[in-house]
């Protein structure tokens, strides 16, 4: 029956209690974590700066990893509570110290990043890029495959992974609904945006968080250039990609042609081929940096500060920058500066032989633990909590590389990243389609960087 009833009402408060119940699981779950794990930090560690340090790092990496507030909130707590409660034990815990180390300069790379992301945006550069995609297909449905694939991951290395896949969604979906006749295509088009906006970012140092929190933890020991990063991460991106192309082409039989619809674009409101071209200048500047010295960060500042200054951005734009994914990464290159300086984790792998262990074991460990703990969780938060162990354990700047390229391939599920969830929002896939093409590139990326990641930094002049 499709009458409404006055009996039937309850219903809806049934369902609100059916959404809530995880809801009220989670909180709760999250309230034994806050307790439990830093009131073992404070019994088991005897040192009261270690003590303290770990029950303030713990507290902001459960924050983190259950993601039950802001992603900045953790960052703010450790720059009050280490001044607070580390202050009186010296010097270099006090509120100057503290914002030094959040006042990274692989923030501003970041900074550049987001600038070039909202200028493409706002003046429909994006929406150009994935119209004339389609149209390069030709109607060929694996040519239109692999260039929104590619397309997707391309967008991935200078932008967020949730504006790579939001912008490609966007213009594909006329596509998309238009695909609702072959369930196959449809399916493999929404997975190759996911995986692709999940890859790309794994390319270049502004990509995606863990990179940054990868380059900053290998400053102290070997300088990581923007076209070193790029040297050594695109290829292993390309071949992610290429397994990706295969098994989506195999699994859902892609052939034929497709009827082609023209993306909608709307009309940009400045000066599209302007932002092309201070990307252009960006990127060119990013990989010269070798040949002219100037640092890839003063460069994005530099980027942000003319996309300002040409007017290509207005104030009501700098709003729009993803400033809470920069209080991220600045949350966990405090986390790993303050491990480094009371050394907690060092004492803690003293107290094991791992002379014993080869190293490929120790890594092995490392990239599985990393990318299991972000395919559940943040992906920054997880490099936060495991940069720092692993360059205890293996302390080399190779290992930040390894560690940070790991949490990248944590793509098995709908909840594991942004574009996933997103694609799945679309309709026309299910939780089994992500994982049985997820699940592959996280066993073969982790294989990968773990037996060859070594070797091929090492040919980067990587330690």
């Amino acid at each position: 029956m499709t009458s409404s009833h006055p009996q039937n009402t309850p219903s809806a408060p049934v369902g609100d209690a059916a959404v809530a119940a995880p809801q009220l699981r989670r909180m709760v779950g999250t309230a034994l974590l806050l307790v439990l794990v830093p009131g073992m930090a404070l019994w088991l560690i005897a040192d009261p700066i270690q003590s303290r340090a770990a029950f303030i790092g713990s507290i902001c990496l459960v924050l983190w990893l259950t993601e039950v507030v802001q992603p900045f909130v953790p960052t703010m707590l450790l720059v009050v509570g280490v001044p607070l409660l580390l202050g009186p034990l010296g010097r270099q815990y006090g509120l100057p110290s503290v914002m030094a180390w959040a006042a990274d300069p692989v923030l501003a790379l970041f900074v550049g990043g987001f600038a070039l992301g909202t200028a493409a945006h706002r003046h429909g550069v994006d929406a150009r890029v994935a119209a004339r995609i389609v149209i390069l297909s030709r109607h060929r449905r694996r040519l239109l495959l692999a260039l929104v694939l590619t397309g997707t991951a391309a967008m991935s290395m200078w932008m967020s992974n949730i504006a790579a896949a939001a912008m490609m969604l966007t213009a594909l979906r006329p596509i998309i609904r238009s695909a609702h006749s072959d369930a196959r295509f449809r399916t493999a088009l929404l997975l190759s945006i996911a995986m692709g906006g999940n890859l790309g970012g794994m390319a270049t140092p502004i990509g995606t968080g863990p990179n940054a929190l990868a380059i900053a933890a290998a400053s102290a020991h070997h300088r990581i250039t923007f076209l070193s990063w790029m040297g050594f991460a695109t290829p292993l991106v390309v071949g992610m990609l290429l397994l990706v192309y295969v098994m989506l082409l195999v699994r859902y039989r892609v052939a034929g042609s497709f009827v082609h619809e023209q993306p909608a674009v709307e009309a940009g409101s400045g000066q599209p081929r302007w932002v092309m071209a201070v990307f252009a200048l960006a990127v060119m500047g990013w990989l010269t940096e070798p040949l002219h010295g100037v640092g890839a960060p003063l460069i994005s500042l530099g980027v942000a500060t003319l996309l300002f200054g040409a007017g290509l951005l207005r104030k009501d734009d700098l709003g729009s920058l993803d400033w809470s994914t920069l209080g991220l990464i600045a949350g966990g290159i405090s986390l790993g500066r303050l491990i480094e300086q009371t050394g907690i984790f060092a004492q803690l792998a003293q107290q094991v032989d791992w002379s014993g262990y080869p190293r490929v074991v120790l890594l092995a460990a490392l990239v599985s633990v990393g990318a299991l703990l972000s395919a559940l969780m943040s992906n920054t938060g997880t490099a936060a909590l495991l940069i720092p162990l692993g360059m205890s354990l293996a302390p080399t700047p190779s290992t930040a590389v390894i560690v940070a390229l790991a949490t990248s391939f944590g793509v098995p599920f709908t909840i594991s990243t942004p574009p996933n969830a997103m694609a799945y929002g679309e309709g026309g896939i299910t939780a089994r389609d992500l994982l049985l093409v997820g699940l592959p590139v996280m066993f073969v990326g982790c294989l990968l960087v773990t037996l060859t990641g070594s070797t091929v930094l090492g040919l980067f002049g990587f330690p």
